[in-house]
């Protein structure tokens, strides 16, 4: 185990994914090839425990894996399966996998263990490490690094296996998830970061970045609609390989949120377009300026002090 520190005041450090605050993190900060003592399996004493009481972040490639195993589309699971919560101040939103009616227990627990085992959430796989993201004082480079997580029910940690962090992500598949997680998760860490340089979006950014983020068979339909296709430049093979590719889909679309979120322009736009779009919400914002002068003009105090 290496025996770094936990980081202080010369870093910034992000969470990827949400930590119960019932669980003490253990306060060593470990990397890939550092050792870990765990392991979890059908004979274990607390086996399920930890399914009982979810408090489980999704992100946007979790529920594309979830709504494909049930073959269902991205905006039946969230109706079905998900709770909305808030990322950050802004009101940014999120998504938690949201329990059983009468129980804080997960949906697909059963007494076999877990029902959607093989496409289980990318939290679930890393179970029991936290991993957050760490941004070094003076670098804008962001370092992945590791933490155990032990809960008082949990005797994975009691187990005589040990293995490096590397092999228990690779184990769990975790690589994959986080391959594809990746561009979304430094959206919400930039914006974490930028606080008031890139300001509160829009409401129509926060609908657009849920539409992007978590209902892709939405999204899928939103870049084939005439409103997208008037104002973004999509070549007809690209267009046919998002309706088709999942996962092309999914990178897209954070690309497409880059751009609306901070300006960066991956997606060619129509010129034009653009500008008549600016002159119409410039058009907006002036009248909107104007009434709220009319609604809140200061009064001459002496025509109060006469009144």
């Amino acid at each position: 185990m290496s025996d770094s520190k936990t980081p202080q005041g010369d870093a910034s450090v992000f969470a990827k994914f949400d930590i119960p605050h019932t669980s003490p993190v253990t306060p060593v900060q470990l990397g890939l090839d550092d050792m870990i003592q765990f392991d979890c399996h059908k004979g274990i004493s607390c086996f399920n425990a930890c399914c009982k009481n979810i408090d489980i972040t999704l992100t946007p490639y979790d529920i594309l894996r979830l709504s494909r195993r049930m073959g269902i589309p991205t905006w039946e699971f969230l109706l079905k399966y998900t709770m909305h919560y808030d990322l950050d101040a802004h009101g940014m939103p999120g998504m938690k996998l949201r329990p059983q009616e009468e129980s804080p227990a997960c949906q697909f627990l059963t007494a076999q263990g877990c029902s959607v085992y093989d496409d289980r959430p990318t939290a679930c796989r890393y179970y029991a490490l936290g991993t957050m993201e760490l941004r070094r004082k003076e670098s804008d480079a962001l370092e992945d690094v590791y933490f155990l997580v032990k809960e008082e029910h949990c005797k994975g940690h009691e187990e005589p296996r040990t293995l490096t962090v590397r092999d228990y992500r690779r184990e769990q598949g975790v690589e994959e998830y986080d391959a594809l997680n990746r561009n979304w998760i430094d959206i919400i860490i930039k914006k974490r970061s930028s606080g008031p340089t890139v300001g509160a979006p829009s409401q129509r950014s926060l609908q657009l970045f849920a539409l992007a983020s978590y209902d892709l068979d939405a999204f899928r339909e939103f870049i084939s609609s005439d409103s997208f296709q008037t104002m973004f430049v999509l070549k007809a093979d690209e267009l046919s390989a998002l309706q088709q590719d999942d996962t092309a889909l999914l990178s897209f679309a954070t690309r497409f949120l880059k751009q609306v979120l901070f300006g960066e322009r991956s997606i060619a736009q129509r010129e034009e377009a653009v500008r008549e779009r600016y002159a119409q919400r410039k058009d907006i914002i002036e009248r909107r300026y104007q009434d709220d002068v009319e609604r809140h003009r200061l009064r001459d105090p002496l025509e109060d002090a006469e009144s």
